[in-house]
């Protein structure tokens, strides 16, 4: 999983530089406001899906704690304009292959199921966010199958 992970958010930055002031268009804001997004779905966040999603940032994207913190305050600035996904899955969907889109899929599944749990509206949220990606409903739910594995929960039989 941490390879996967790895080598998702490596392609992400590969080009560019590391450093604490992130540009507007960089697409680690794009996923990790789509984080939050997916971890506020169903009203409470939980401090292990807080803890999941800094720890995905802090390791991946080799970033200290302080670039950590401004890429989440710049995430959190983005998804308090964004009317909806669209804003962020548009840009992703024109900067990631199709590979690279399915695995942020199970990024997102991994935030999900960081607190052992999945309700209804942080399943309805990554599908719709999988959907604008391109993410055939197929590879959402294998995705999501491999999360639940990730977090040694039991898959249950739903297709959604």
């Amino acid at each position: 999983m941490l390879d996967r992970l790895q080598s998702f958010f490596q392609s992400l930055t590969q080009s560019a530089p590391q450093q604490p002031a992130f540009a507007p268009d960089d697409p680690r804001i794009a996923v990790a406001a789509l984080c939050l997004q997916v971890m506020e779905a169903d009203g409470v966040v939980h401090q292990a899906e807080r803890v999941k999603l800094r720890s995905l940032l802090h390791e991946q994207y080799a970033l200290d704690e302080e670039a950590v913190d401004a890429l989440l305050v710049e995430s959190r600035k983005a998804e308090s304009e964004a009317v909806d996904y669209y804003r962020f899955t548009s840009d992703l969907k024109r900067t990631l292959d199709e590979n690279q889109r399915t695995q942020l899929v199970g990024i997102l599944w991994d935030i999900v199921y960081a607190d052992g749990a999945r309700s209804e509206m942080e399943d309805h949220a990554i599908w719709r966010i999988a959907d604008l990606l391109g993410v055939s409903g197929r590879d959402r739910v294998h995705e999501r199958q491999e999360a639940e594995a990730r977090a040694g929960l039991e898959g249950d039989d739903d297709a959604g």
